[in-house]
């Protein structure tokens, strides 16, 4: 690779604020309705047992993210542009389905949880919040002619505001922090649970996140500031421990909530609209408000980051673009449709993360060839060690996806 043909020049100092805010673009979505569904279920169902596998999966998506953002940094395009030029045409068309497919999912779940949020907080019902829901992301993606720094300050706010929401319910909870530690620290699951830990894993760790953090990255390049490749990797990897570690703590946080005020009183929880009307005698209206607040944050801008993510994956695999108005308007229909059907969202959350970690190794997989190719990456690609810790996250993804799917043929253990 030609490094002076890069949009990078050497020798500026710039520091490390300018260039943190792309893994908190990213880091709405490991926090998105999908992960409420599956973080309910999990305490409301099985109590702390689970909570390791949020550990896990961060760690994970950690390591992974930044993979992402060093391809987009050293080669100056994106996951979906490398697979189009490297693979064979059939081969980038069957990734490019099952990309989008993967993202219909993630979709579904966002836009339905935003509509809760909105259904929840106003008593709309639920088909006209959606469509609510729909007006409001509109507006968000016209923010974007702006340019992305004013919308990454945007959803700083917003993860912050969701952490204190958080904050809030977890001190009105009270739980037991010496089961909490032990259950993070220690692995357990058993057929039970497989189900909701593999949907755990795929609402933690997400296809569509891996394409967009290799786009937005980019667009630190286009600054034009005068950092070297180093440098700028070294950004991207503290800008995504200090995001997804924040959105790891508030996926802990509602798996904590949801154990001690559900799981210990032994009711089973449904519905998330269940489960904020049954916080409302327990714990009170500020815990219900607080709950409804952080729902309706994480649906309207994950899935304003879910719709950038698709256009950065048909731009990169078909080099064609559409408007995002248009591709947010087509994507709005299977969630509607869901509405209107009055389909279980609790059910439907948990379902389309359980694809999304079925559809996760087919992102996986091509980011570590990339990756780990000199001739792409030059001095960049990854060591040895990077190479072993990356492939057992993919074997241990691929792993839980068998089991899962044993289990849903019939198996059991």
């Amino acid at each position: 690779m030609n490094k002076t043909t890069h949009p990078l020049k050497k020798n500026a100092k710039y520091g490390i604020l300018s260039y943190l805010g792309p893994a908190f673009l990213i880091s709405v979505g490991y926090m998105d309705p999908g992960n409420w569904g599956t973080d309910i279920q999990g305490g409301s169902d099985f109590g702390y047992k689970l909570l390791w596998v949020l550990l896990l999966s961060n760690l994970m998506a950690i390591l992974l993210q930044t993979l992402s953002a060093k391809l987009g940094i050293v080669t100056g395009k994106t996951l979906a542009e490398n697979c189009r030029e490297y693979f064979s045409r059939p081969v980038s068309l069957i990734l490019w389905v099952l990309s989008e497919l993967a993202m219909m999912a993630t979709d579904l779940a966002e836009f339905l949880g935003a509509a809760l949020g909105f259904y929840i907080l106003f008593q709309i019902p639920m088909f006209y919040a959606a469509l609510i829901t729909g007006v409001v992301v509109f507006g968000i993606l016209w923010f974007y002619r702006f340019g992305y720094r004013a919308v990454e300050y945007i959803i700083i706010g917003l993860v912050l505001t969701i952490g204190f929401c958080y904050v809030v319910e977890i001190f009105l909870a009270k739980p037991e922090w010496g089961e909490i530690t032990r259950h993070i620290l220690m692995p357990e699951v058993d057929s039970k649970s497989i189900l909701v830990a593999v949907g755990m894993l795929g609402a933690t760790v997400m296809p569509h996140n891996l394409f967009l953090h290799s786009g937005v990255i980019r667009y630190r390049l286009k600054k034009n500031n005068g950092v070297t490749y180093k440098k700028l990797f070294k950004f991207a990897i503290v800008d995504s421990i200090l995001a997804l570690n924040g959105a790891w703590l508030i996926n802990s946080a509602i798996v904590i909530m949801s154990t001690a005020v559900f799981f210990k009183n032994g009711l089973a929880i449904s519905t998330i609209s269940e489960a904020h009307k049954t916080l409302i005698p327990l714990l009170g209206g500020l815990s219900s408000t607080a709950f409804a607040i952080a729902l309706l944050c994480s649906g309207l801008f994950s899935s304003t980051t879910g719709t950038l993510a698709g256009q950065i994956v048909l731009e990169g695999f078909l080099k064609t673009k559409i408007s995002l108005f248009l591709r947010r308007l087509i994507t709005m229909v299977p969630a509607l449709v869901v509405i209107y059907l009055g389909i279980n969202e609790l059910k439907i959350l948990v379902l389309s993360q359980v694809f999304l970690s079925l559809a996760l190794p087919f992102v996986i997989i091509p980011l570590i060839i990339f990756t780990s190719q000199k001739k792409i990456m030059g001095e960049y690609a990854n060591k040895s060690w990077t190479n072993f810790l990356v492939v057992t996250s993919a074997g241990l993804i691929i792993f839980l996806n068998i089991l899962l799917l044993y289990q849903v043929l019939g198996g059991s253990f």
